[in-house]
């Protein structure tokens, strides 16, 4: 086992390195920044946790003895009263979060339009720029309904741009130098919104209830069978999630022009 005593790693960047099972005491982490990172199963004592800012999945998570978890989870909805909306159980509530959805899309791309467009491609926090936001939420239906659910082995656009952390496939394109308008990537924005509807349209809740046929050919997401559950909750998730970083995002970038 590697051991590391007494040594200064300031700036220091890890990526794809395994540390499970690892033990740290008398550690500095201030200012680090942690992306893509598994706490799972973690116990931190003794820690000195002021003005830190965590995000991500959140589940029996216990501060000083307290579950805050459901703490957190109340107070998102009461932010936002149309979060709970996003947890549907069955086809009616499916096809009124896609509603939601759709009207505060529209509301962000509307402030987006009076942003320049070099703005819209910049970058805050090395988090996806909002062209890229929209890129990203193209590549979502496509793979867990063109594909997943219409059974379509490769339904992406150019323009697609599948998350970071999923490996190489050839079948998908991912190019994070494309810089196209916001109109162009919206016009694909429009036709992968259209198709979700169009299934929500005909979803009914013995259609809910079922699981998908399982694609053979290569791709994303992998060649099995998923429950309808998975894949339109999948969808649903990033619409609802990546507006509200797209919204933070943009009210840094406005906070640079005033």
């Amino acid at each position: 086992m590697n051991e590391f005593r007494g040594q200064d790693l300031s700036g220091a960047r890890f990526e794809d390195v395994m540390l499970t099972g690892a033990e740290f005491h008398d550690i500095d982490l201030s200012d680090a920044r942690f992306r893509l990172v598994s706490l799972k199963g973690a116990s931190i004592r003794g820690a000195d946790l002021r003005d830190l800012d965590l995000s991500g999945w959140i589940g029996n998570l216990r501060v000083n003895g307290v579950d805050v978890a459901p703490l957190v989870e109340a107070e998102l909805d009461r932010r936002h009263p149309e979060r709970a909306k996003m947890r549907p159980t069955d086809a009616a509530g499916y096809r009124e979060a896609w509603r939601i959805l759709e009207r505060l899309w529209g509301q962000t791309i509307e402030r987006a339009r009076g942003f320049e467009p070099w703005q819209l491609h910049e970058s805050v926090d090395g988090e996806y720029s909002f062209i890229e936001t929209l890129r990203h939420l193209n590549f979502a239906p496509d793979a867990w309904v063109g594909r997943a659910v219409l059974g379509d082995p490769t339904p992406w656009h150019p323009l697609d741009l599948p998350h970071d952390e999923m490996p190489d496939e050839p079948s998908v394109p991912r190019d994070r130098d494309a810089r196209p308008t916001l109109e162009e990537v919206l016009a694909v924005r429009r036709e992968r919104v259209a198709m979700v509807r169009r299934v929500l349209d005909e979803l009914t809740d013995e259609k809910l209830v079922t699981a998908t046929e399982p694609v053979t050919e290569p791709g994303y997401p992998e060649s099995q069978s998923f429950p309808m559950t998975r894949c339109l909750g999948a969808v649903i998730n990033e619409e609802w999630e990546h507006r509200l970083y797209a919204e933070r995002d943009l009210d840094v970038l406005a906070g640079k022009t005033t």
